[in-house]
């Protein structure tokens, strides 16, 4: 019972992330006005049905934080047989991603412009997500801010909850203090199993982004997670 409300207590009143006051492009907003009522989710209470949501029943993928994305759009662009559900908070992005999912043409990504672990909690069955994709989340250096943290219990046992058997959890960051402490918290996350011995080898399908370039240029080293529900 103390778990359950320290759970609760953290995911009501601490969130992972800071509403950024980013300018919106012309071509964004126009994207965002046109095409969110198409692509985008309202934020509900209730339970999606994956395959009413998409017209088919095939592996679905969560994003959470897709900062603009080009990741999420180039890999939906390279496996349209998987569905991919983006969240973020930060409208340009939202804005940017339906602009490119116009003109690649993609069908299989949808968008819920929300706090996730609200979304995760409200909106995603248990046991129905084939995998989970946090590339560069907020690392929240700061000691006095590491409760905001995405990656840590006890908001892990949600991942886990809520992926199928033998789906996975992936996360990329580039500040190595975040990932040894992400690795020991899924490490502790019951359900969860790390499919190698430490940090995960680069995954070559994954595109490099704006954001992993300016990293690397910084010499911050790049690390990555890939833990399996077992």
């Amino acid at each position: 019972m103390e778990t359950d409300e320290k759970h609760d207590v953290m995911m009501r009143t601490v969130h992972t992330f800071v509403m950024r006051a980013g300018r919106m492009t012309d071509a964004q907003r126009r994207d965002y006005e046109t095409l969110s009522a198409k692509w985008c989710v309202p934020y509900k209470t209730e339970m999606l049905d994956f395959s009413a949501l998409f017209g088919n029943d095939n592996p679905v993928t969560v994003e959470i934080g897709f900062g603009m994305g080009k990741a999420t759009a180039i890999i939906a662009s390279e496996n349209p047989n998987k569905n991919y559900l983006g969240i973020e908070v930060h409208t340009p992005g939202v804005g940017k991603l339906l602009g490119d999912i116009q003109a690649l043409g993609l069908q299989n990504i949808r968008i819920v412009e929300h706090d996730a672990m609200d979304v995760l909690k409200y909106m995603i069955p248990d046991s129905s997500v084939d995998a989970f994709h946090i590339f560069f989340p907020d690392p929240w250096p700061k000691k006095k801010h590491h409760k905001r943290r995405l990656v840590q219990r006890p908001r892990t046992q949600f991942f886990a909850e809520k992926l199928k058997k033998g789906g996975y959890l992936y996360m990329v960051t580039d500040w190595l203090p975040y990932a040894e402490f992400a690795l020991d918290e899924l490490v502790a996350t019951d359900g969860l199993v790390n499919r190698f011995e430490g940090f995960a080898p680069h995954q070559e399908w994954r595109p490099e982004t704006k954001f992993e370039h300016k990293g690397k240029n910084a010499e911050r080293v790049i690390s990555e997670l890939i833990f399996e529900r077992k």
